[in-house]
């Protein structure tokens, strides 16, 4: 039987690419990908450089479509060797159990990645997707729901780990701070909230003209010093910090607006959440 390249009268560049354009568009069109993939791995791979493995999990989940588990397993096998303490290598383990329909050995896959990674969205969805194709649509539908409901949770914590590692590898960086601390913000509470005061300070440290930075650091603050959990000395320190935050935004705005009708409505606006909190700017 001719090749691929033989059919069409193409070489290995333009399979990569093909492929690549697949990828690109979503598109699940299992059985054009496993036969240029195929040749591709087989004839090519050392040719492909950091590609290949990307090319490979992407022709061993069109294998699984089309029931070809001797291709998905050297595709799985490879995989393995390249990463083998990857949760997305043991996630594709756990789908081509799924595929021969070794469900319970599959689950125990997802659930090894779960304890590791509470927040591994990808595995809590093989998980349903195994309730479905057992047939158990209410165990199903009572997993999606709770997914659905922790979700905005674990998508927080899947971002404040992985902005906890940005900025250890560059920690000079003051947008990583002022994002970290605007994830800690949003996941509230005093002690993240005094991490979001701290990683907003840090940002304005960086950068001083940090202006996102510097409204967080106003409002974290505020947050803190209005709770009836704080000693009195961090209460007044925190109104300190706060009053400090509002001077500047309001020095800024006039700065940048000249005056305009539009700073005076900014301005007007940061006083009033001042006198809300009963801080006074000095």
């Amino acid at each position: 039987m001719a090749s691929v390249s033989e059919m069409y009268d193409v070489g290995w560049e333009e399979m990569r690419d093909k492929l690549r354009k697949w990828r690109e568009d979503n598109r699940r069109n299992s059985e054009q990908i496993v036969e240029v993939g195929e040749e591709l791995i087989s004839e090519h791979a050392s040719k492909l450089g950091d590609d290949i493995w990307i090319i490979y999990e992407q022709v061993m989940i069109a294998a699984l479509d089309c029931s070809r588990d001797d291709l998905a397993l050297t595709c799985l096998q490879e995989l393995r060797k390249q990463f083998p303490d990857s949760h997305r290598v043991k996630r594709l383990a756990g789908m081509r159990l799924e595929a021969l329909e070794r469900y319970e050995e599959a689950n125990k896959h997802y659930d090894a990645i779960l304890q590791d990674d509470p927040t591994n969205t990808a595995a809590r969805k093989r998980k349903i997707a195994i309730l479905k194709a057992q047939g158990k649509s209410t165990e199903a539908i009572r997993e999606l729901n709770e997914y659905l409901d922790q979700l905005p949770l674990l998508f927080i914590s899947s971002a404040a780990f992985c902005l906890e590692e940005l900025m250890m590898t560059n920690p000079h960086n003051h947008l990583y701070c002022e994002q970290y601390a605007e994830v800690k913000y949003t996941q509230g509470g005093l002690e993240n909230m005094e991490l979001s005061r701290k990683y907003f300070a840090q940002a304005l440290r960086l950068n001083n003209r940090n202006m996102r930075a510097l409204f967080g650091l106003y409002m974290s603050a505020s947050h803190i010093a209005s709770s009836p959990k704080v000693s009195a000395k961090v209460k007044k320190d925190n109104i300190k910090y706060a009053a400090w935050a509002a001077t500047q935004i309001n020095r800024a705005y006039k700065l940048a607006g000249r005056g305009t009708k539009e700073t005076k409505y900014s301005v007007k606006a940061v006083e009033e959440m001042l006198e809300s909190m009963q801080i006074t700017m000095s």
